[in-house]
């Protein structure tokens, strides 16, 4: 099995007819440059951080840098910069590779340990990501923050919750119109019917769902948006450790 650091003297695929195909945008020599740095920094802090299992450069390039940036497709090529939150970011995803492909947005990283925070520091300052922001904090109470609760167009979270816990940590840190993106792998009409409660006591909705198939190992995925509609009662979300306990 190839070692890390041999994984990382390998190239990530370019892929642009792909990028285009798929998300109509593909990255600049600079940004598939960046692309290329993240994938060497996240695999030499991979030894000490676990990061990832994914090191394989067609692989990273699929699970990682594709399927951060498919979530944000409606707005990939928006004129407008929106601010957005990273909910749970870990080794940086999709943050990091959102901030790469749109520089001009503000991206907010959270994660709870303070020693991935420290890493992904130390990578966005390499990666000239001056308009990224790191914060160490449970999304709990990042939610109750008056310099967070409602103030981001778009809140990201992967690969974190439950469909409903997420729900509960995104929606408080939306504006009224903004939109929580959702990363999920298989999904099924009960899970969406207890989504759609979750949100509604939440002050949103459940406003689309979109299937499918990630381009080369043909797995098929879904990215479920939530529009919030109202502000979120004050009572939300619940102290640490009660949305996983006592889901809506």
């Amino acid at each position: 099995m190839m070692s890390d650091l041999a994984a990382a003297s390998k190239r990530l695929p370019s892929a642009n007819e792909l990028w285009q195909e798929t998300l109509g945008w593909h990255p600049t020599q600079d940004q598939q440059a960046q692309f290329q740095r993240l994938y060497e920094q996240i695999l030499a802090a991979n030894q000490s951080l676990n990061l990832t299992r994914i090191t394989e450069p067609a692989d990273f390039w699929e699970k990682h840098l594709w399927d951060s940036l498919r979530g944000i497709q409606p707005w990939i090529n928006t004129e407008r910069s929106l601010r957005v939150i990273d909910i749970g970011t870990g080794g940086g995803f999709p943050g990091v590779p959102v901030a790469l492909a749109r520089p001009d947005w503000t991206v907010t990283l959270l994660d709870s340990t303070r020693k991935k925070i420290n890493f992904l520091r130390t990578l966005v300052a390499d990666l000239g990501l001056s308009q990224t922001e790191l914060l160490v904090e449970r999304a709990e109470q990042a939610g109750h923050l008056p310099q967070q609760r409602g103030c981001y167009d778009l809140a990201l979270i992967r690969a974190v919750a439950t469909a409903t816990v997420c729900a509960e940590y995104a929606l408080p840190l939306l504006k009224v119109g903004g939109t929580a993106v959702l990363y999920r792998g298989q999904w099924t009409t009960e899970e969406a019917t207890a989504l759609a409660n979750a949100a509604q006591i939440l002050g949103g909705t459940l406003d689309g769902t979109a299937v499918f198939t990630t381009p080369l190992s043909h797995a098929v995925r879904h990215c479920l948006y939530l529009k919030k509609q109202s502000p979120t009662p004050d009572a939300f979300p619940r102290p640490v450790g009660i949305p996983t306990q006592k889901p809506l």
